[in-house]
């Protein structure tokens, strides 16, 4: 392992990515992963929007093992007996190209170490790093179960905890304010019955997100992503609230939630194939002091790359574009032979100049916006009582649309706390 220009720790997609793309332009790289394999460990199922990372990692796309592309979303706000749906299909999600798919990324994660090692990299399983060898406060490579690994740089992409993080001093520890945790099943559809049941063309894909009573009034949803053969529908909780109030509570919201009538229809008669559960990044950048240091960066969730933004929950498109970022960085770091901070700053540069930092910036406060409770009960309240007005007939005459839409507003804008949260939802 003489002559190693880069060791990149952890086999998710930032990663993969970046090991990948160093590989790919002729350096000398180890991918260490804990697990069996890449994507071992993966809580199986999700979406990955293609559009922000197509320029970064072009050539892969056409083969990789891609689920359904996503040609429909669905946004549904749950009361109690009640809830109001919100659907949207168009031409544009389609062509010229899906802009976003789903995907399994036990089998992508598996396929996409493939790839690593296709183009010259090594990719090392069931080996897990367990520290970093310093020289004079410079990383100059890792220890991996005892044994010392020496490398120009090092990338550490060991997720959202990132212990490895912190011993670089980077970043400090997870503040169970900024993570959520995720629980997840996979059932088993076949692929027409599943086009049938949610009115999709062949290889066509849904993607559905709930909030409301669901979560009890905390931070969190649920959501449910189709596959060629298969759902991944899971929730997702605040980790605070959920370590504090919910605990006890968790497996029911899960069974609750797929017994509500909005959900069981379309997932019955499933086989249930896998359950799993996992820390997300919600907020976690915030725990990040710096992005690079002395022959080190910090990429995907370690670095906190993710954003939930109400309607749209992202982290997949986060990490690879970060990894395959940092391969930059240190390709341009070689060929100036200087692995310092100073030179491994340029990573900053080049993420500042994606969507990833100006995502960030922009939207990296969304979480603070959607952790107040009102959202998940006096809004889908609101809106579900709305809607029950407007849709029942009763008895006696039936109100104006214009008194019925006055009555509600006057009710909801008299609320001094409905004004608080307008102003907080500018973040959005």
């Amino acid at each position: 392992m003489e002559g190693l220009d880069a060791v990149v720790v952890g086999g998710g997609l930032a990663g993969l990515a970046a090991a990948y793309r160093l590989a790919k332009d002729g350096l000398a790289v180890i991918l260490f992963e804990r697990g069996d394999h890449p994507g071992s460990k993966s809580m199986t199922g999700g979406r990955l929007y293609l559009e922000p990372v197509r320029p970064y990692l072009p050539e892969l796309w056409e083969e990789a093992p891609l689920e359904r592309m996503v040609t429909k979303e669905r946004i549904t706000a749950m009361a109690e007996g009640a809830s109001v749906t919100f659907e949207f299909t168009s031409e544009g999600l389609r062509r010229p190209q899906p802009h976003s798919w789903t995907v399994l990324r036990s089998p992508f994660d598996r396929w996409f170490g493939e790839k690593v090692a296709e183009v010259g990299g090594f990719v090392i399983p069931q080996r897990k790093v367990t520290d970093l060898l310093k020289e004079d406060g410079k990383v100059v490579g890792v220890v991996a179960e005892g044994e010392e690994i020496p490398a120009q740089v090092v990338i550490l992409a060991d997720g959202v905890l990132s212990p490895l993080g912190e011993k670089a001093g980077l970043r400090g520890p997870l503040d169970p304010r900024y993570a959520a945790v995720g629980f997840k099943e996979v059932i088993r559809l076949e692929q027409g019955e599943i086009e049938k049941r949610f009115g999709l063309r062949e290889g066509e894909g849904l993607a559905h997100l709930f909030f409301g009573s669901i979560t009890k009034g905390v931070f969190g949803g649920g959501f449910l992503y189709t596959n060629r053969e298969s759902l991944s529908l899971g929730l997702v909780v605040g980790i605070e609230a959920f370590t504090e109030r919910l605990p006890a509570e968790m497996p029911e919201l899960l069974e609750d939630f797929k017994a509500r009538p909005e959900v069981a229809p379309l997932i019955e008669g499933g086989e249930l194939l896998e359950y799993s559960a996992h820390l997300i990044p919600e907020g976690a950048h915030r725990v990040v002091k710096r992005l690079y240091g002395d022959g080190v960066l910090l990429a995907g969730d370690a670095a906190g790359f993710a954003l939930n933004h109400g309607i749209t929950v992202r982290g997949m498109d986060f990490a690879l574009a970060s990894g395959a970022l940092a391969a930059q960085a240190v390709k341009e770091a070689k060929e100036r032979g200087d692995f310092s901070s100073g030179s491994l700053a340029r990573y900053e540069e080049l993420l500042k100049g994606s969507f990833v930092l100006k995502d960030m910036e922009a939207f990296g406060h969304t979480s603070e916006v959607l952790a107040h409770g009102r959202l998940y009960d006096r809004y889908p309240y609101f809106l579900c009582s709305l809607a029950e007005e407007f849709f029942r007939v009763g008895a006696g005459p039936k109100e104006k649309i214009s008194r019925t839409l006055w009555r509600f507003a006057k009710d909801l804008l008299l609320d001094s706390k409905t004004w608080k949260d307008l102003w907080r939802m500018r973040e959005l």
